[in-house]
């Protein structure tokens, strides 16, 4: 086949519909999933912190095991909330360290805290989610906050940021975000690109309709439909899934609703060696085979896509044709600046650090990490 001058063949046309075809996925998929539109609390993307009246009751709770360092560096930036009628519930996960006598402490200063805990050698594979089942039967408010020891909530309004998603009476999750403080390291690197790409899709989705997850450190849902739902009962066999496998579980395109300005955001202590952090990738995707089966499928395809495009890319580059090669890279560069855009502009408003043109190595390293992480998890002794 000849268009003007060049001639091309049945497998270059092959080749250019599939990259054609991949793009276009490509850039849907960050369009529909990446882009935050404006500051919403609900999912029409309307309401937000600053036109939102809710004030309802919260109870904070606190998973700590061996936390003590954590504990005095974080716990007093939830204690200065600037919400009405709030309680902190520390459970302390059967530690070893001082981390019951900071608690002690911090019960003797605030009403406001209050603990529960976990025996040490507690006969059950999820000490957390023994933990936060306790907690959830101490608490003496219908609207569980969930974080972590090491988090530190972005301002004084984070707890009023979360609830305003709760402002429509059949709510009952609200799914906000959760950052890692940013260090100076190409690990760090490697985790700030991460968790804007996972945080943006799983706030995306919940935007659109398809609640799939969300994460511990912010996490909020109504302690009645965690009791009715069974709580974790039906994943104490598994170490990990006590926030992503029970949103999966309850979440609905009517129950949930996803929470995105900078105040909502809570900031964390990433993992500081590749060790640790290989470990805790492999930990939350040990549960993956649990998820849904629409999740599973709606998971695939854009790491799918993702590689279709890449593989055309490499194989028009091959082929050497000046036609196919001027096509590769259009539409190389157009897909680098849809990225670019999308995921800068959302993490702008989430108050998260920019990204360059490093974004490309993270492109291709991020689903093969993931794939080879996969791939040994059912050797993992957690």
């Amino acid at each position: 086949m000849s268009i003007g001058v060049f001639d091309i063949s049945s497998l270059e046309l092959i080749f250019a519909g599939a990259l054609l075809l991949a793009f276009a996925y490509e850039v849907y998929f960050y369009i529909h999933y990446m882009r935050i539109r404006g500051c919403f609390a609900t999912r029409n993307g309307t309401a937000g912190i600053e036109t939102c009246e809710t004030r309802l009751p919260v109870s904070v709770i606190v998973c700590a095991r061996n936390e003590g360092d954590n504990l005095r560096n974080y716990i007093q930036s939830l204690l200065t909330q600037d919400y009405p009628l709030f309680e902190v519930i520390i459970v302390n996960d059967g530690s070893e360290d001082d981390t019951q006598a900071i608690i002690d402490d911090y019960m003797l200063t605030d009403s406001r805290v209050r603990t529960t805990f976990v025996p040490r050698g507690a006969r059950v594979r999820s000490t957390k989610k023994l933990g936060l089942t306790l907690a959830a039967k101490a608490a003496r408010y219908d609207y569980m906050l969930l974080t972590d020891a090491d988090c530190r909530p972005e301002s004084k309004h984070w707890i009023s940021a979360v609830m305003a998603g709760f402002e429509k009476p059949e709510t009952e999750v609200v799914l906000g975000f959760g950052a890692y403080f940013v260090k100076p390291t190409l690990l760090n690197d490697v985790i700030q690109y991460e968790t804007l790409f996972n945080g943006l899709h799983y706030l995306g989705a919940a935007a659109t309709g398809k609640p799939y997850m969300g994460v511990g450190r912010n996490l909020v849902y109504r302690k009645q439909m965690f009791f009715e739902h069974g709580g974790f009962s039906d994943q104490m066999t598994s170490y990990a899934g006590d926030d992503d496998l029970f949103v999966n579980k309850v979440a609905t395109n009517t129950n949930t609703v996803p929470v995105c300005t900078p105040e909502s955001v809570t900031w964390s202590v990433p993992k500081m060696s590749w060790k640790e952090w290989w470990q805790q990738k492999r930990r939350h995707l040990s549960v993956s085979p649990a998820y849904k089966s629409a999740t599973k499928h709606h998971l695939v395809h854009e790491p799918i896509m993702r590689g279709l495009f890449y593989g055309m890319v490499i194989a028009l580059f091959v082929l050497g044709e000046p036609l196919s090669m001027c096509l590769a890279w259009a539409l190389l560069v157009a897909r680098l600046i849809v990225q670019l855009v999308i995921l800068n502009r959302s993490a702008r408003k989430l108050g998260q650090p920019a990204i360059g043109l490093e974004l490309m190595w993270y492109d291709i390293f991020q689903p093969l990490v993931t794939l080879a992480a996969m791939a040994g998890k059912k050797r993992n002794k957690w």
